[in-house]
C-alpha cells in the first residue's frame, strides 16, 4: 500500500465546513456555466476542498494504526469535473464533492477500495467504506473467496455491522446467482453482488459544520475497517 510522503506539507486543522458553505451548491446547480465556476472557484476550494482534505487527514491519523502492518494511501478529493462523453446529461459540473481514504494504491476510478468515502453536496449526504463496484478479475476473487472459507467469515462480518446498524450489501446486484455455484448456495445473496459496501448512519444535522465531525467519522471507519480489510485480502 501506499505511503503519504514524509516531505508533504501538514494540512491545517479540520475546524468544520462553514456554515454558509452549503449555498454554494444550490448556486453552482442554478448557474452551471463554465464563467461562474471559474469566478467561483477560490470560493469552492476554500469552503469544500481546503477542509476536506483537512478532515481527511485528520481522520487518516487516526484510522491508520486499525490498519498497521499495511499504510492506507493519502486522502483525494475527487474532481469536480463531470465526464459527459457517454452521458445525455452534459452538465458540466457535479452537485456534490467526493473525497476518500484509500485503503490501498488504487483511487474509486481505478477500482480502489475505500477505507473512508465522504460524499457531500446538493443532491444528498453519505459516508461508508468499501468497493462499490468490482472489475472483472476482482469479481472473480470475490466469488471464488465468497464461495469458499473466507466467505464464512465474511458473513460474520457483514451480521455484525447490521446489527451495529451499518447498511453493508451490494448495488444494482445480479438477479441469480453465477453459473457454476448453486443456487441453494448459503451465501448465494453475497454471490450476486457486484461490489461490497458498508454505510454508515446518517450525518448528525449540523455535525460537518464542528470538528467533531472527524471523530465521529474515525469511530466509524475504525468499526468497519474489517469489512475493508477483507476485501484488501481476497478481492482488491
Amino acid at each position: 500500500m501506499a505511503r503519504t510522503p514524509a516531505s508533504a506539507p501538514a494540512a491545517p486543522p479540520f475546524t468544520g465546513f462553514a456554515k454558509d458553505a452549503m449555498q454554494f451548491w444550490p448556486e453552482l446547480a442554478a448557474e452551471m456555466s463554465k464563467p461562474w465556476f471559474d469566478a467561483n472557484k477560490a470560493r469552492y476550494q476554500a469552503q469544500w476542498v481546503t477542509p476536506l482534505t483537512a478532515l481527511l487527514t485528520t481522520v487518516a491519523a487516526r484510522l491508520a494504526p486499525t490498519y498497521r502492518p499495511a499504510t492506507l494511501g493519502a486522502p483525494k478529493v475527487l474532481r469536480i469535473y463531470r465526464d459527459v462523453r457517454f452521458s445525455k446529461d452534459k452538465t458540466p459540473y457535479k452537485t456534490h464533492v467526493g473525497a476518500m481514504i484509500p485503503a490501498g494504491d488504487a483511487s474509486l476510478a481505478e477500482g480502489g477500495c475505500a477505507a473512508l468515502y465522504v460524499h457531500l453536496g446538493l443532491d444528498e449526504e453519505f459516508v461508508g467504506v468499501g468497493l462499490y463496484q468490482f472489475g472483472p478479475e476482482a469479481l472473480a476473487r470475490w466469488r471464488a473467496a465468497v464461495a469458499g472459507k473466507p466467505g464464512a467469515a465474511l458473513a460474520t462480518r457483514i451480521a455484525a455491522l447490521r446489527q451495529a446498524g451499518y447498511t453493508v450489501g451490494g448495488h444494482d446486484d445480479y438477479k441469480k446467482v453465477p453459473k457454476g455455484y448453486a443456487d441453494d448456495h448459503p451465501r448465494a445473496a453475497l454471490l450476486k453482488q457486484k461490489g461490497l459496501t458498508a454505510m454508515f448512519p446518517a450525518i448528525p444535522r449540523g455535525l460537518i459544520h464542528k470538528p467533531a465531525f472527524a471523530d465521529w467519522l474515525a469511530e466509524h471507519a475504525i468499526a468497519t475497517a474489517p469489512l475493508v480489510k477483507w476485501l484488501g485480502a481476497n478481492v482488491a
